[in-house]
Protein backbone atom coordinates (compact mmCIF):
# COMPACT_ATOMS: atom_id res chain seq x y z
CA UNK A 1 0.00 0.00 0.00
CA UNK A 2 1.68 3.13 -0.64
CA UNK A 3 -0.66 5.27 -1.29
CA UNK A 4 -4.04 6.17 0.46
CA UNK A 5 -7.03 8.36 0.18
CA UNK A 6 -8.86 9.64 3.34
CA UNK A 7 -11.91 11.06 3.62
CA UNK A 8 -12.59 13.21 6.40
CA UNK A 9 -14.72 16.60 7.99
CA UNK A 10 -13.93 19.97 6.50
CA UNK A 11 -15.00 20.64 10.23
CA UNK A 12 -12.49 20.08 13.24
CA UNK A 13 -15.31 18.73 15.30
CA UNK A 14 -15.90 19.35 19.29
CA UNK A 15 -14.25 16.30 20.08
CA UNK A 16 -9.91 17.59 20.28
CA UNK A 17 -9.45 14.09 19.89
CA UNK A 18 -10.79 14.27 16.33
CA UNK A 19 -8.20 16.78 15.10
CA UNK A 20 -4.93 15.26 17.31
CA UNK A 21 -6.23 12.37 15.88
CA UNK A 22 -6.58 12.79 12.10
CA UNK A 23 -2.30 14.75 12.61
CA UNK A 24 -1.48 11.93 13.91
CA UNK A 25 -2.73 9.60 10.71
CA UNK A 26 -1.05 12.21 8.38
CA UNK A 27 2.21 11.78 10.60
CA UNK A 28 1.90 7.73 10.27
CA UNK A 29 1.23 7.90 6.78
CA UNK A 30 4.54 9.83 6.42
CA UNK A 31 6.23 7.64 8.59
CA UNK A 32 5.36 4.61 6.98
CA UNK A 33 5.92 6.26 3.28
CA UNK A 34 2.80 6.11 2.25
CA UNK A 35 1.52 8.94 0.43
CA UNK A 36 -1.89 10.87 1.43
CA UNK A 37 -4.70 11.15 -0.82
CA UNK A 38 -7.39 13.54 0.08
CA UNK A 39 -9.46 16.41 -0.68
CA UNK A 40 -6.96 19.64 -0.61
CA UNK A 41 -8.33 21.89 2.18
CA UNK A 42 -6.66 23.41 4.71
CA UNK A 43 -9.87 23.46 6.87
CA UNK A 44 -10.79 21.14 9.61
CA UNK A 45 -9.90 17.52 9.93
CA UNK A 46 -8.67 17.61 6.62
CA UNK A 47 -6.10 20.24 7.00
CA UNK A 48 -4.86 18.46 9.95
CA UNK A 49 -4.79 14.87 8.29
CA UNK A 50 -2.40 17.14 5.24
CA UNK A 51 -0.59 19.06 7.88
CA UNK A 52 0.29 15.96 9.86
CA UNK A 53 1.72 14.14 6.35
CA UNK A 54 3.70 17.26 5.93
CA UNK A 55 5.11 17.73 9.06
CA UNK A 56 7.02 14.71 8.79
CA UNK A 57 8.00 15.11 5.16
CA UNK A 58 5.07 12.72 3.82
CA UNK A 59 3.75 13.25 -0.10
CA UNK A 60 0.58 14.96 0.05
CA UNK A 61 -1.70 14.99 -2.75
CA UNK A 62 -4.66 17.21 -2.81
CA UNK A 63 -7.81 16.54 -5.36
CA UNK A 64 -10.12 19.74 -4.64
CA UNK A 65 -13.14 20.97 -6.95
CA UNK A 66 -13.06 24.29 -9.03
CA UNK A 67 -16.16 25.68 -7.06
CA UNK A 68 -14.08 25.13 -3.34
CA UNK A 69 -11.22 26.47 -4.43
CA UNK A 70 -12.57 29.83 -5.27
CA UNK A 71 -14.03 29.74 -1.58
CA UNK A 72 -10.02 29.48 -0.64
CA UNK A 73 -10.06 26.67 1.30
CA UNK A 74 -7.32 25.09 -0.76
CA UNK A 75 -3.99 24.00 0.93
CA UNK A 76 -1.37 26.10 -0.33
CA UNK A 77 1.22 23.90 1.38
CA UNK A 78 0.78 20.39 -0.76
CA UNK A 79 3.39 18.36 -2.65
CA UNK A 80 0.50 18.42 -5.72
CA UNK A 81 -2.99 19.80 -6.18
CA UNK A 82 -5.03 18.56 -8.55
CA UNK A 83 -7.89 21.20 -9.78
CA UNK A 84 -11.52 19.25 -11.19
CA UNK A 85 -14.28 20.44 -12.11
CA UNK A 86 -16.94 18.28 -9.92
CA UNK A 87 -17.30 16.40 -6.62
CA UNK A 88 -17.76 13.03 -8.64
CA UNK A 89 -14.26 13.75 -10.83
CA UNK A 90 -12.80 14.21 -7.34
CA UNK A 91 -14.23 10.67 -6.13
CA UNK A 92 -12.78 8.74 -9.24
CA UNK A 93 -9.34 11.16 -8.86
CA UNK A 94 -9.18 10.18 -5.72
CA UNK A 95 -9.92 6.39 -6.34
CA UNK A 96 -7.50 6.37 -9.19
CA UNK A 97 -4.58 7.86 -7.44
CA UNK A 98 -4.94 5.36 -4.03
CA UNK A 99 -4.36 1.47 -2.94
CA UNK A 100 -6.75 1.76 0.00
CA UNK A 101 -9.11 4.45 1.51
CA UNK A 102 -9.65 5.79 5.33
CA UNK A 103 -12.46 7.59 6.21
CA UNK A 104 -12.23 9.76 9.91
CA UNK A 105 -15.20 11.35 11.44
CA UNK A 106 -16.79 13.60 9.41
CA UNK A 107 -20.62 14.36 7.82
CA UNK A 108 -22.48 13.67 4.84
CA UNK A 109 -19.97 14.15 2.39
CA UNK A 110 -17.62 12.11 4.35
CA UNK A 111 -19.94 9.02 4.73
CA UNK A 112 -21.13 9.61 0.79
CA UNK A 113 -17.61 9.09 -0.38
CA UNK A 114 -16.62 6.40 1.70
CA UNK A 115 -19.74 4.50 0.31
CA UNK A 116 -19.54 4.99 -2.97
CA UNK A 117 -15.92 3.84 -2.76
CA UNK A 118 -16.70 0.55 -0.53
CA UNK A 119 -20.09 0.04 -2.95
CA UNK A 120 -17.46 -0.21 -5.98
CA UNK A 121 -15.46 -2.62 -4.27
CA UNK A 122 -18.73 -4.61 -3.03
CA UNK A 123 -19.67 -5.10 -7.13
CA UNK A 124 -16.07 -5.86 -7.82
CA UNK A 125 -14.95 -2.80 -9.42
CA UNK A 126 -11.47 -2.73 -7.10
CA UNK A 127 -10.27 -4.68 -4.41
CA UNK A 128 -8.69 -2.15 -2.03
CA UNK A 129 -8.59 -2.10 1.68
CA UNK A 130 -11.71 0.11 2.87
CA UNK A 131 -11.21 1.60 6.62
CA UNK A 132 -12.76 3.16 9.13
CA UNK A 133 -10.81 4.80 12.05
CA UNK A 134 -13.38 4.54 14.74
CA UNK A 135 -12.29 7.49 17.44
CA UNK A 136 -13.97 7.05 20.22
CA UNK A 137 -16.75 5.18 18.61
CA UNK A 138 -17.92 7.94 16.49
CA UNK A 139 -18.80 5.20 13.97
CA UNK A 140 -20.68 2.64 16.62
CA UNK A 141 -23.98 4.09 15.44
CA UNK A 142 -22.55 3.54 11.29
CA UNK A 143 -21.44 -0.65 12.11
CA UNK A 144 -24.75 -1.34 13.78
CA UNK A 145 -26.62 -0.57 11.39
CA UNK A 146 -24.29 -2.12 8.63
CA UNK A 147 -24.58 -5.52 11.15
CA UNK A 148 -28.47 -4.69 11.14
CA UNK A 149 -28.30 -4.85 7.55
CA UNK A 150 -26.65 -8.79 7.23
CA UNK A 151 -29.57 -9.56 10.27
CA UNK A 152 -32.15 -8.31 7.50
CA UNK A 153 -30.95 -9.88 4.73
CA UNK A 154 -30.12 -7.23 2.58
CA UNK A 155 -25.79 -7.47 3.10
CA UNK A 156 -23.98 -10.35 2.71
CA UNK A 157 -21.32 -10.82 5.61
CA UNK A 158 -18.60 -11.11 3.17
CA UNK A 159 -19.38 -7.43 2.31
CA UNK A 160 -20.07 -6.62 5.52
CA UNK A 161 -16.23 -7.11 6.24
CA UNK A 162 -15.23 -5.07 3.79
CA UNK A 163 -15.44 -2.21 6.45
CA UNK A 164 -12.39 -2.84 8.29
CA UNK A 165 -12.72 -0.95 11.63
CA UNK A 166 -10.11 0.18 14.43
CA UNK A 167 -10.02 2.57 16.98
CA UNK A 168 -6.47 2.97 16.62
CA UNK A 169 -4.23 4.19 13.77
CA UNK A 170 -1.80 1.34 13.83
CA UNK A 171 -4.35 -1.31 14.12
CA UNK A 172 -6.58 0.17 11.11
CA UNK A 173 -3.16 0.34 8.70
CA UNK A 174 -2.14 -3.35 9.94
CA UNK A 175 -5.74 -4.90 8.86
CA UNK A 176 -5.77 -2.80 5.78
CA UNK A 177 -1.90 -4.15 4.82
CA UNK A 178 -3.38 -7.84 5.01
CA UNK A 179 -6.97 -7.10 3.39
CA UNK A 180 -7.97 -10.23 1.53
CA UNK A 181 -10.97 -9.30 -0.70
CA UNK A 182 -14.10 -11.39 -1.28
CA UNK A 183 -13.69 -13.77 -3.47
CA UNK A 184 -16.56 -12.72 -5.56
CA UNK A 185 -18.09 -9.53 -5.84
CA UNK A 186 -21.94 -8.61 -5.55
CA UNK A 187 -22.60 -9.54 -9.13
CA UNK A 188 -20.88 -7.42 -11.31
CA UNK A 189 -17.34 -7.35 -13.42
CA UNK A 190 -15.74 -4.24 -14.74
CA UNK A 191 -16.82 -5.10 -18.13
CA UNK A 192 -20.52 -5.33 -17.54
CA UNK A 193 -20.64 -1.60 -15.79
Amino acid sequence: MKKVTVFCGSSPGNDPLLMESAYQLGQQLADRRIDLIYGGAKVGLMGAVADGALSNGGRVVGVLPDFLRTKEIAHEGLTELIQVESMHQRKLKMHELSDGVIALPGGYGTLEEYFEMLTWGQLGLHKKPMGLLNINGFYNGLLMLADTMVSSGLLKPENRKMMLVAETIDSLLEQMLTYEPPLVGKWMTPQKV
